[in-house]
């Protein structure tokens, strides 16, 4: 992966970190949280997408079409399923498993579907990613596995982690061979998921409203940011940065998110979550300096 690539997925890691930790803080709001960012993505790019509109040549045919409307779903039954994982088993159990399967199995997506041919260099930096991000979600702690319905944590991690490699893959094919620009994709995609909410989030209005309470600039912080890191990853694989190198490249925000949990959240800083962060630069750099 080149310079320019390998920068936009560090920037997109930084900015993916920094939507989720005021997402995290507009927690409790809920479904109602995401269908008002999700409203305030369509408004802030839809300048940006007017202008591609008018400017940049954009071709119309069944596969494009068939592409985003399968990535709406994806993206939708991912949140829907990570959020159902959530309730039923510990965090320390779905996340590790959710980020760990996904950017493996959308590096095999890639090997197969995008025929992008593996180096050892990759190989070795995709398992360092991995389980850089292992060692920092679980600390070294494996207990989980073990408590009563430790497995409904992993099935349902392992099929949110499906779907991440999915929607990773599905985009990328939109991207890397249909020609999709990235504005155009994600801000579809969001568009249409906003409408998919909108009779979720009506069937209790009054109630919507008041968990939004407070959370109104949480949520415009969110719509504008977290479409620009996908757009920049997106545009990294537009470029020609190999699937399977920025699928678990675009993970170090795990690192990024972990820090800032030490320096903003105060959370402890344990040996295992530094191990977790070093192993995980490691893999990056083994990415960066990989040629598939």
């Amino acid at each position: 992966m080149s310079l320019v690539p390998l920068t936009l997925v560090v920037f997109a890691a930084f900015i993916h970190a920094t939507w989720n930790l005021l997402a995290k803080r507009a927690a409790a709001a809920g479904a109602a949280f995401v269908f008002a960012s999700n409203l305030f993505s369509s408004i802030v790019y839809l300048p940006w997408m007017i202008w591609i509109l008018i400017y940049d040549d954009l071709t119309w045919n069944g596969p494009v079409i068939i592409c985003i409307v399968l990535s709406t779903i994806i993206h939708l039954a991912y949140s829907l399923c990570l959020q159902r994982g959530y309730q039923v088993a510990d965090l320390s159990v779905v996340y590790p498993v959710a980020r760990g399967t996904g950017p493996m199995l959308s590096s095999i997506g890639a090997f197969i579907l995008l025929r992008e041919t593996p180096t050892t260099q990759g190989i070795l930096g995709l398992f360092a990613v991995v389980a850089g991000i292992g060692l920092i979600t679980t600390q070294g702690d494996l207990s989980a596995f073990r408590k009563p319905r430790g497995l409904d944590g992993v099935r349902w991690g392992t099929a949110t982690g499906s779907l991440i490699a999915s929607y990773t893959v599905v985009d990328g094919y939109g991207v890397k061979v249909l020609g999709i620009h990235p504005v155009v994709l994600d801000w579809l995609s969001n568009l249409l998921r906003f409408f998919l909410l909108v009779p979720v989030v009506m069937r209790d209005w009054p109630g919507a409203k008041k968990r939004m309470q407070g959370h109104w600039w949480l949520a415009l912080g969110v719509g504008a940011l977290a479409p620009l890191s996908y757009i920049l990853v997106l545009s990294a694989i537009e470029m020609g940065a190999p699937l399977s190198l920025v699928a678990p490249a675009r993970e170090m925000s795990m690192m990024v998110g972990a820090l800032f949990g030490m320096l903003i959240l105060g959370e402890r800083v344990t040996a295992w979550r530094v191990a977790g962060c070093a192993v995980l630069i490691a893999g990056v750099v083994l990415l960066g300096s990989a040629r598939a």
